[in-house]
């Protein structure tokens, strides 16, 4: 199955952009991921388990700072190529 995760991420930092642009790093280093980031979120399309082992993974991580937060929103289809919109 193919899914699609909308990820916001805010660590509870004085410098909270590293945090955020490693934990990126750290997704699009896994292969059969895409992964697209905007200003607002970054978004994971690929196989579910894929996805969930991974995110699983890397917000451990990223918990290991002290106070952060994520917001997610996941569909059970892939939204990458998805044209149009409203």
């Amino acid at each position: 199955m193919r899914t699609s995760v909308e990820i916001s991420y805010y660590p509870l930092l004085v410098e909270y952009i590293p945090p955020i642009k490693d934990f990126i790093s750290r997704l699009n280093d896994v292969p059969d991921l895409v992964v697209k980031t905007n200003g607002m979120s970054t978004q994971v399309f690929g196989d579910y388990d894929l996805v969930m082992q991974t995110l699983t993974r890397e917000i451990k991580k990223s918990f290991e700072l002290p106070h952060s937060i994520f917001v997610l929103k996941i569909i059970n289809a892939d939204l990458n190529h998805v044209h149009g919109s409203r």
